[in-house]
């Protein structure tokens, strides 16, 4: 009989299951399992550098231990703040190994970014690179770490290539930390020792994994409190859905950053679930990810439009072997149909596209494996999620298939709250249902389509940007009276970030100094890219700058442009 609130589930794969049993275990249970049964396979390949999964879990163990000699307690959060090397996967499993809480960070932040994530999660300590020490070093009494330990590249590569790039990292003079045996200290001695520490204090259910930054329309980022047991659900609800990943051997690319939580996910904790391959990329150089799918032969590449549209543009990809890469998973940004058929007829890869958000660990929604797959759909919601439209105002019962209105969720994947904002956490979450803030509609099959994302987010690169945050950094400017910026669309990144700027009278103010502005404060991918000078704003009758109007102003030109193009004007 067809179930009338789930229509969804007669458009699963045979294979899966409407529901699911979630097990109550710590997240590094997948590690402890991985390890268990293939202890000689690979977890990790990186350049010349690998290890077995047996080894990493050793690794991790002894690098909790020495944590908690350090001063490391449960519950304590720690930022990492790496790109996607092997120091960042055994640095992860060691913090929740030592019962902490993980704050991945983004590498690239600037400043007043990090001062507020480091500040507002309260991390005791910190591990990063030596070629972030400059960006950490800047923040000076601004944060208080009783710890900071530091990696180098070359500690997640094997002779001769760790000491080329040791000697590449002196001779321009980046890495000089100065080590004191105190506070700063070296990351490799946490490998050191024969102690091994593995929590068994963990409520899963209730204790955090992560904290999880993530923007919000206010332009403050929040902790996002995800929970071992939110994590180890949605790796079990992405090996159902995903049913005939896992059946052999799986290598994944992991180009997506592990501080992003799809990257956390769909390249390293389901990855780890199913005992397979992790080939991280430290940076996303389209080149080199090529060379490593002709060389190496991975079966999943989880990634985002702009990942596969940047590697379609590059020579090499006519040229690349892709025999082998079964599945690629797209995530971050809505995936545009014409760039999915092109990647299929290209290389024989299925592009499997899905929808998640940080608050909800983060996937919901995917595509069937098998099944149908339509066209600009973001698939069917997770085994055990319940997904509806209500009305955008008031809520309510659920609205029939075809309507749209705001999408809102319930799952076990569902975090507890953010951080220290009760109120924030009393508007997202209600009787138990997630209100995404996105528009959505539901067909008769069940299958969901975002028609827009929430009223004021750019979506650049698979990056979320909320405008406010640089609109908060643009009013900083002593020229600037009145500043606002939207995202407009853009061929490969999805979006790009424009300002709208009205100076102060009587100053002069271009394009190259707002820009230069904004890169002392901002993630370069948070940097706007346009910047037009106006003497007014859109605004409503009360003051509030309306940016709707300022999108629909590009829209138009944008259609004009091509309606000029088409006739040859």
């Amino acid at each position: 009989m067809k179930d009338s609130n789930r229509p969804w589930l007669d458009s699963y794969d045979s294979e899966v299951s409407p529901t699911l049993t979630y097990e109550s275990v710590p997240v590094f249970t997948l590690l402890d399992r991985a390890a268990e049964r293939f202890p000689k396979r690979k977890a990790i390949r990186f350049n010349n550098y690998s290890i077995t999964y047996q080894e990493l879990h050793r690794q991790s163990e002894v690098m909790a231990a020495n944590l908690r000699a350090h001063g490391l307690r449960p519950g304590d959060r720690i930022s990492i703040m790496m790109p996607n090397l092997p120091q960042t996967i055994i640095s992860y499993w060691a913090v929740l190994k030592a019962g902490a809480v993980a704050v991945m960070t983004n590498p690239l932040y600037m400043e007043k970014e990090l001062v507020h994530h480091i500040h507002d999660s309260g991390s005791r300590m910190m591990i990063t690179l030596d070629v972030l020490w400059s960006k950490v070093a800047q923040l000076g009494d601004k944060i208080t770490l009783d710890k900071i330990f530091v990696s180098s590249v070359a500690d997640g590569l094997a002779f001769p290539l760790n000491q080329i790039v040791r000697l590449k990292v002196w001779k321009e003079g980046k890495g000089k930390v100065p080590y004191d045996d105190g506070k700063v200290l070296r990351w490799s001695e946490l490998l050191h020792g024969r102690d091994r520490f593995s929590y068994a204090g963990i409520m899963p259910k209730t204790d955090l994994a992560l904290l999880q930054y993530t923007g919000g329309t206010t332009g403050v980022s929040k902790g996002c409190m995800i929970t071992h047991y939110n994590l180890v659900a949605n790796a079990a609800q992405c090996s159902a859905i995903l049913h005939s990943i896992g059946n052999q051997q799986e290598t994944f690319l992991a180009v997506m950053p592990f501080f992003h939580i799809y990257g956390l996910t769909t390249c390293l904790n389901f990855p780890t679930a199913l005992g397979a391959t992790t080939v991280p990329f430290a940076r996303f150089v389209p080149q080199d990810v090529l060379k490593t799918i002709d060389k190496i032969k991975p079966t999943i590449f989880p990634g985002a439009p702009s990942v596969y549209i940047a590697l379609m543009q590059q020579r090499e990809f006519e040229n690349t072997d892709f025999q082998g890469l079964r599945y690629c998973i797209s995530g971050s940004a809505p995936m545009p149909v014409e760039v999915m058929q092109q990647f299929k007829e290209r290389t024989g890869s299925d592009i499997i596209e899905g929808y998640g958000l940080t608050e909800a660990s983060p996937v919901t929604h995917l595509n069937p494996l098998r099944g149908t797959r339509k066209s600009g759909s973001i698939g069917l919601p997770f085994p055990d999620t319940e997904a509806r439209i209500v009305d955008m105002e008031v809520a309510g019962p659920p609205l029939p298939p075809g309507k749209h209105g705001e999408l809102i969720m319930r799952g076990p994947q569902i975090m507890a709250g953010y951080w220290n904002r009760p109120d924030e956490t009393a508007s997202a979450l209600r009787n138990g249902w997630l209100f995404t803030g996105d528009i959505a509609t539901m067909d008769e099959e069940g299958y969901f389509f975002i028609v827009d994302r929430k009223k004021d987010l750019i979506i650049s690169g698979g990056y979320n940007i909320y405008p406010r945050e640089i609109d908060e950094v643009l009013y900083e400017h002593p020229k600037v009276k009145e500043a606002v910026t939207v995202g407009i669309p853009h061929k490969t990144r999805g979006e790009v970030v424009k300002a709208y700027v009205i100076p102060k009278d009587g100053e002069t103010i271009d394009k190259a100094e707002i820009i230069a502005f904004c890169k002392k404060k901002l993630a370069g991918y948070k940097v706007p890219r346009q910047v037009e000078f106006r003497t007014e704003l859109p605004k409503t009758l009360v003051g509030k700058v309306l940016r709707r109007a300022l999108r629909e102003e590009e829209a138009q030109k944008e259609s004009r442009a091509a309606a000029r193009k088409e006739t040859g004007e």
